[in-house]
């Protein structure tokens, strides 16, 4: 049996974030080789990834962050099976460091972000390599960027949710754009405005509002009309600009925003974790 050193299951573990005592029988088993003890548990941590790729990966870490200059905003999404997991100091940093260096290298999709090098390793690969060491399914799933005049990020406490809005110009009072990437992650809208809702939600829309008025005994001459009532109700409740401000529902974003300037919303990302 080799004697093995506490340095060396110390510089293991920080290699591969493995636990102490698999890095520890990782090294017995090479004989002391550091190299032959990363491609052992490098080895089995592929083996328990292959073990639980049908796992469901739907817990996980929602982060959101802007780039130096405030004009790019991203979103990515590590998941995993539990929230046990999910919550730990580790798992979150590891998010962490994944979203921070798809901004240093100023990536544009997610098959780009995993194909991106952390160290001389694909974060794709690392992510993998997790998976092993961890012991449950890992996916990083989700990873958009959005460019504006500025951008404003906002998480929601736990990390399970996450939205980043755009906006025409500069802002002269930041909370102007906390308070309406706070409005998307509590409302949840479809569009910015009613002109950009797909077509297909629209007639969707129509066809719900025209079938309930049938049922409610309404002349087929009046369901067009009827339905399209509702379809601007829809607009109102789903569309970010008409949407009522829920820190004053007296006012819709719209206007709170042209209080505060020439004003408008660009695009969002919004990105929850199903509960």
């Amino acid at each position: 049996m080799a004697n093995v050193k506490a340095a060396d299951v110390a510089k293991l573990r920080k290699a591969l974030g493995a636990g102490m005592m698999d890095c520890k029988n990782a090294l017995v088993e090479a004989d002391g080789d550091f190299d032959k003890a990363v491609e052992i548990i490098r080895k089995k941590g592929q083996a328990i990834a292959n073990k639980r790729a049908d796992r469901d990966a739907t817990e996980g870490v929602v982060l959101a962050k802007i780039s130096a200059d405030g004009k790019k905003g991203y979103i990515s999404v590590l998941n995993c099976e539990t929230d046990f997991v999910a919550k730990n100091n580790d798992f979150v940093a590891f998010a962490t460091k994944i979203i921070d260096k798809a901004i240093e290298a100023n990536v544009a999709s997610l098959d780009q972000l995993k194909e991106t090098e952390i160290d001389g390793k694909k974060i794709g690969d690392i992510v993998l390599e997790q998976t092993g060491i961890i012991g449950e399914k890992l996916d990083l799933s989700y990873f958009e960027v959005i460019e504006a005049e500025q951008v404003v990020p906002y998480i929601h406490a736990g990390n399970r949710l996450a939205t980043v809005v755009a906006f025409n110009e500069k802002l002269s009072d930041i909370q102007v754009g906390k308070d309406v990437a706070m409005q998307v992650a509590a409302m949840a809208p479809v569009a910015v405005d009613k002109d950009d809702v797909s077509k297909e939600i629209q007639d969707k829309e129509i066809e719900i509002g025209k079938e309930q008025a049938r049922l409610d005994g309404k002349p087929e001459a009046m369901l067009e009309k009827i339905a399209m009532g509702k379809l601007n109700k829809f607009f109102k409740e789903n569309t970010l600009l008409n949407q009522a401000f829920v820190k004053n529902n007296k006012q819709d974003i719209r206007t709170y925003l042209k209080e505060n300037g020439n004003l408008t919303v660009k695009g969002f990302l919004r990105f929850g974790l199903s509960n």
